[in-house]
């Protein structure tokens, strides 16, 4: 993995040190899933309307470390979170969101006291998806799991890395040969089914199909995909581009789950009202009511169908499919100071048209693009909480850390006083997809 400095080797040693101690087995016999975290520049809320959608990972994300442990048993700690997440991978697990207290047996009750925030619900949540379609599941692990500093529930996507992690865990022990592909629907199960998430596919399938240096560009609908490099810096005039980027993401201080949050699933209801009544416009009653299958002229000649509110979820379908295509060739042909515009244009969509955004977030969103050397910038993820994204020139990204920082703590003084000084604006690079070490 060309370019790549996460993890460190230190960082892999203390993993497997760790986790040795734990199962009783030698380092060797350690295994680390590297899953990173994901960004978004273009195609923001998009993916559950089948839209197109570009990504990329970054070097920070989660480790997992694991060796068998030798029964049919899971055992699992967290570098977040107290508690022991312990079951069996033959155990039948139910979806989280539709099962009732009353019939978990007494061993789920009890572990889940330990549990904060619920968080072993990721690993069983895993079990469920190979179980569904039919894997055999037999040998158990024990684990480690631990995320970067600060991060966790930051707008990363980092509950789908979680998932793509404890996936390639378990079929790595299970000697399982799932393609990236399918477990993208596998995390997606995850989410969906067991969780009761309704987003779409794009944090799954770049976690696990980006490459160090590209932009991952995906059709949500037909799950076509290609990864698009920059050219090499000499195949650009040097008088049109900028040689270089670095992503910069500032944390907003807000953390909250999004299934607890309603705004996320009822933009998604909101998309899909809109979609039908697109569709019902032009005398298709049977299609599946996503955008994705609406055109944009049917959307321009029934835009007076549209309550005002759905009328700019479908705006903001439209409009950002239309910059993922700019982008994309943007970013192929070395053409960042486009691509950062369209970026902005994204996060201003995002804010006006699909209605996402608190304040402290909107906040910071104006903050970075007053950041020198910034060319464009958005939110993180789905906007409600987290982060926000921003493309930075790389001699001057540590000026404008410090400038993001100083002018958050002016806006938002208590939520900037809860972040580190460290972590509260990170500089970053593209990373790899997830794998198994």
């Amino acid at each position: 993995m060309a370019g790549q400095c996460w993890p460190s080797a230190a960082e892999l040693n203390e993993m497997r040190e760790r986790v040795s101690k734990m199962a009783n087995v030698n380092k060797e016999e350690v295994r680390v899933v590297v899953s990173p975290y994901r960004i978004c520049p273009l195609g923001a809320h998009v993916d559950h309307q089948g839209g197109t959608v570009s990504a990329m990972t970054i070097d920070r994300g989660i480790l997992l470390g694991f060796a068998l442990s030798g029964s049919n048993q899971v055992v699992i700690h967290s570098g977040q979170f107290q508690g022991e997440v312990k079951f069996r991978v033959d155990e039948i697990q139910q979806p989280k969101h539709i099962s009732n207290t009353k019939d978990k047996s007494l061993d789920e009750v009890s572990s889940g006291l330990q549990e904060q925030c619920n968080w072993g619900r990721y690993a069983r949540g895993a079990v469920y998806a190979l179980q569904s379609r039919g894997n055999n599941l037999s040998k158990g692990i024990v684990g480690y799991i631990c995320g970067a500093d600060g991060l966790d529930s930051s707008g990363l996507s980092s509950s789908a890395a979680v998932g793509v992690a404890y996936l390639l865990a378990l079929e790595y022990a299970n000697d399982l040969v799932i393609s990236p592909t399918e477990n993208i629907e596998y995390d997606r199960l995850i989410e969906n089914e067991y969780l009761g998430l309704k987003n779409g596919i794009m944090d799954q399938s770049a976690i696990l199909l980006s490459s160090h240096g590209s932009l991952m560009c995906m059709n949500c609908k037909t799950k076509d995909y290609k990864l698009v490099y920059r050219p090499k810096v000499l195949e650009c005039k040097e008088s049109e581009q900028l040689k270089a980027t670095k992503i910069l993401l500032a944390l907003s201080g807000l953390k909250h789950a999004l299934t607890s949050n309603p705004g996320y699933n009822k933009r998604v209801t909101e998309c899909r009202e809109a979609a039908q009544i697109l569709l019902e416009a032009s005398g298709d009653y049977k299609t599946e009511p996503i955008l994705s299958n609406g055109q944009n002229v049917i959307f321009e000649n029934s835009m007076h169908k549209l309550e005002p509110n759905l009328a700019k979820r479908a705006e903001h379908y439209f409009s950002e499919n239309l910059r993922v295509t700019e982008g994309v060739e943007a970013w192929a042909g070395g053409r960042l100071k486009d691509f950062g515009m369209l970026i902005t244009a994204s996060g201003r969509s995002s804010i006006q048209n699909y209605e996402c955004g608190s304040e402290p977030l909107i906040q910071l969103y104006e903050i970075l693009l007053r950041a020198p050397g910034v060319f464009g910038a958005r939110f993180s993820g789905a906007g409600f909480r987290g982060c926000c994204l921003a493309f930075v020139e790389p001699h001057l990204a540590t000026e404008a850390a410090s400038f993001v920082r100083r002018e958050y703590l002016k806006v938002q003084p208590e939520l900037a006083s809860q972040l580190s000084n460290d972590t509260a604006v990170l500089i970053c690079e593209s990373g790899d997809c997830a794998r198994v070490l």
